[in-house]
């Protein structure tokens, strides 16, 4: 009721005036001071990181005082060697031959028959086999599920370009790739070129698929016997190989001519494949001595990189044998 100052709390106390006093300024300023920047997930106790850091750290501390240590797994993989991870891959990796240095298990793996057959082909192949705890096959994998199993595989070695063009076995046949970015598109286009007698096939050092080990497990075994070369420069390969005597025939949806009309494939010989979407680069194309098209029906707009790779292949087979 309006001017009842009796009533309780009508009169508000001058001492219980909330809100901001008289020398209240830096009472929170500690609160609201930064912590510094956020510590790495190895640092942090809760992290999974952290717990396998203590792992590799207890594990390092066993270790026999006096002997200069090894390097760990992660730092031998880091530089020359790859990884091959999980049961399917090592088992079809090491069915297929490919070249291996050592073979991770888990020392309390649950074995099953893939693991039964991936152990007994790694000693076969003279692959050495270490038991090796969980922290570090996390650790060596980087995050990556590897079901208890890790194989390191060497890197590709790879010849200059120059060298495909030694071949006792007739007249030089060379597949060039302009950037091809799928590492499985070359895979395949190494089981064909292999496959079709193909010399060897050369690849731009950079922005562009290597020899991996995806590429080498399309390749069903064929990048352990079609050597695979680098170029710095793809256009200066092309010059330098029509220089020795080569024709250089590019694959284009919009060719000159028909691939099987072409007159340059029962020779010394280029084939180049263009990159994915993309095809032919500018400078690459204009290196050419002739570009080729393979006839599809309308309908279709265009043939994966490695399926045109493997036609014109045939093709020039059959030019050579006629």
């Amino acid at each position: 009721m309006a001017g009842n100052s009796q009533r309780k709390g009508a009169i508000r106390k001058s001492g219980s005036k909330k809100g901001q006093q008289v020398g209240t300024g830096g009472h929170q300023r500690r609160a609201l001071e930064g912590k510094g920047p956020t510590p790495k997930a190895s640092d942090r106790p809760n992290h999974k990181a952290y717990k396998a850091k203590v792992r590799a750290e207890k594990e390092e501390a066993k270790r026999p005082q006096g002997r200069t240590p090894k390097a760990a797994p992660r730092d031998r993989t880091s530089g020359s060697l790859e990884l091959v991870i999980g049961r399917n891959s090592t088992l079809e990796a090491l069915r297929m031959g490919m070249p291996a240095h050592v073979l991770h298990v888990f020392n309390r793996i649950d074995a099953d028959d893939r693991v039964t057959e991936i152990v007994s082909l790694a000693v076969e192949q003279g692959v050495e086999v270490r038991e090796v705890t969980k922290g570090s096959l996390d650790l060596l994998s980087d995050g990556t599920r590897h079901q208890g199993i890790a194989l390191e595989v060497p890197t590709y070695e790879y010849l200059q370009y120059q060298d495909l063009l030694d071949n006792s076995d007739g007249p030089a046949r060379i597949v060039a790739l302009d950037s091809i970015q799928d590492p499985r598109n070359l895979g395949a286009i190494m089981r064909s070129a292999a496959a079709f007698g193909a010399t060897g096939v050369v690849i731009p050092e950079r922005r562009a698929a290597g020899v991996t080990v995806a590429a080498w497990k399309v390749s069903a075994g064929a990048a352990a016997r079609l050597p695979v070369a680098r170029a710095v420069n793809l256009v200066r390969a092309l010059e330098d190989y029509k220089k020795a005597g080569l024709f250089v025939v590019g694959l284009d949806a919009g060719g000159e001519v028909d691939l099987h009309e072409s007159q340059l494939l029962d020779g010394p010989l280029v084939i180049v494949v263009g990159s994915e979407g993309a095809g032919l680069s500018r400078l690459v194309r204009e290196t050419c001595d002739q570009i080729v098209s393979i006839p599809i029906v309308a309908t279709t707009e265009s043939l994966n990189a490695s399926v045109a790779a493997s036609i014109a292949l045939y093709e020039a087979k059959r030019a050579l044998q006629a």
